[in-house]
């Protein structure tokens, strides 16, 4: 099943074809293409090049993919459990400038991991993130420095068929993929104003 974004104007094929199912094949992720999908997070871009993102890989039967596992809210772990890469991204909250917390650690760390989406994307897998976990347990079980910040869990792997999750799950599933209009989010003049290159 592919779902395709249905776009205003043409885009490159990989955002084209990037989304976030909850139906994944019990099928494990080659080594090769997991290592490219974190070389992609590395070259991904940073307020001041402190590449604050730091990732926790769990391979499922590993212990440290069963740990994520059981982080996850019970919505998301009922479609995780046959998920075979689990993966936790932290980011650095303190910046290396001055020692202050960093305004831009949790933006770089989203950055590395939009560069890691488009490289799954590229190489047939999918990436599907996921806020519904406890971030202080994951801190604890994976004994994260207090400095450093769980922000969000990711389930890794090739796309499987809706017909496997449950009948709610199915359904979001199948549901086209929208957005918001360009007019909503690109203003120009001042805040709310829509700018002129959009209708």
């Amino acid at each position: 099943m592919e779902k395709f974004a249905i776009t205003s104007y043409p885009i490159n094929h990989l955002a084209n074809q990037r989304w976030s199912p909850r139906a994944f094949l019990d099928k494990p992720v080659e080594q090769e293409k997991l290592v490219k999908l974190f070389e992609a997070a590395r070259w991904s871009a940073s307020g001041g090049n402190e590449q604050p993102w730091r990732f926790i890989l769990g391979v499922r039967p590993d212990e440290t993919w069963q740990k994520i596992l059981s982080t996850l809210a019970e919505g998301n772990r009922v479609w995780n459990l046959e998920v075979p890469v689990l993966i936790l991204a932290c980011g650095n909250k303190i910046s290396s400038w001055d020692g202050g917390i960093s305004p831009y650690f949790q933006y770089d760390v989203g950055q590395a991991v939009a560069h890691m989406s488009l490289e799954a994307t590229h190489l047939g897998l999918h990436v599907h993130q996921m806020g519904g976990f406890d971030a202080a347990r994951a801190g604890e079980l994976f004994e994260v420095p207090e400095n450093f910040g769980v922000l969000t869990a990711i389930a890794l792997g090739y796309r499987g068929e809706p017909d496997t999750l449950p009948e709610n799950l199915k359904q979001r599933e199948l549901q086209d993929r929208s957005r918001k209009a360009l007019s909503e989010i690109v203003f120009g003049g001042k805040f709310g104003e829509k700018a002129y290159i959009v209708e």
